[in-house]
């Protein structure tokens, strides 16, 4: 997604004394924000030296290759939140919470030459605002139409209700494709799993 506040780097209201820092994603982490949609991004473990400070502004990557895929501001942490099954980290306690501004999970922007000594690091200023620059305008929301389909067999609808809520919670974005078309046109529809395209014509496969 590359939709949320827009963001210049250079704007209005920015504090001259703001900071700026890489946060490098873990592997399993990364899939868990690609997958859902989360306002903040909280991590634990991180080292208390050098810690960002509310207000910061934060270039957020993930690895192999190195790769910008999000921006967004350290705010005061909210200690832990409660467990969520396609989040490896949400039954701890939240040490750094970044509130996104712009999300690009689906078109990161490379950044291999950014030189990182470990998941935070401090960046240049000047640095942060060439590397989130790159991200160029954030696209015009539009609407989409969200649809899971899934056949089930109940005594009566209501009972089939319950169980689509269960196998929803069960299997999740890992498992369910999903099927998205903009509003007005579903002979666009695509299928969606574990947040990318999914061909679901087995006879394609052939």
């Amino acid at each position: 997604m590359t939709t949320d506040t827009a963001h210049r780097a250079d704007g209005p209201g920015r504090a001259a004394s703001t900071g700026a820092w890489a946060v490098l994603l873990p592997a399993a982490r990364y899939d868990a924000e690609r997958l859902v949609h989360h306002d903040t991004l909280e991590l634990t473990g991180l080292d208390e030296i050098g810690r960002p400070r509310p207000g910061d502004e934060v270039a957020v990557l993930a690895d192999e290759p190195l790769r910008l895929v999000a921006l967004g501001r350290v705010a005061a942490s909210t200690g832990a939140r409660p467990e969520d099954p396609d989040d490896p980290q949400s039954d701890r306690e939240a040490a750094l919470v970044v509130t996104y501004t712009r999300r690009a999970f689906d078109e990161p922007v490379p950044a291999e030459r950014l030189a990182l000594d470990g998941p935070v690091t401090a960046l240049d200023p000047a640095a942060y605002r060439a590397l989130a620059d790159r991200l160029g305008p954030p696209s015009a929301r539009r609407t989409w139409l969200v649809s899971l389909d899934l056949p089930i067999e109940a005594d009566t609808p209501a009972e089939a209700v319950r169980l689509f809520w269960s196998y929803v919670q069960e299997l999740g974005p890992r498992e369910l494709p999903a099927f998205v078309s903009p509003a007005g046109d579903e002979l666009a529809m695509q299928a969606f799993v574990l947040g990318a395209e999914a061909n679901q014509d087995p006879e394609e496969d052939d």
